[in-house]
């Protein structure tokens, strides 16, 4: 497998936003949440564990990707 090495600093910052946005989806209700956030509903006292489920999912995905990649090339044969 190659690393791709210019992949590390843009999936630990997309990472570290999406637990963030996954910390706000769970404490703030939908009408708390930024208008530019998906599921911001004026009004509404919803909170959108599912979304922040989600985000929280894949924002580590990319933390473990970024980790992978930083580790040693494989040997050659």
């Amino acid at each position: 497998m190659t690393k791709r090495r210019n992949l590390i600093l843009p999936a630990v910052l997309l990472g570290v936003v999406l637990l963030a946005l996954a910390i706000l989806y769970i404490v703030d209700s939908a009408s708390a949440l930024p208008s530019f956030v998906p599921g911001h509903q004026a009004g509404s006292g919803h909170h959108h564990v599912k979304h922040g489920i989600a985000a929280f999912l894949l924002g580590l995905a990319c933390l473990v990707f970024a980790w992978f990649q930083t580790g040693p090339a494989a040997a050659r044969r």
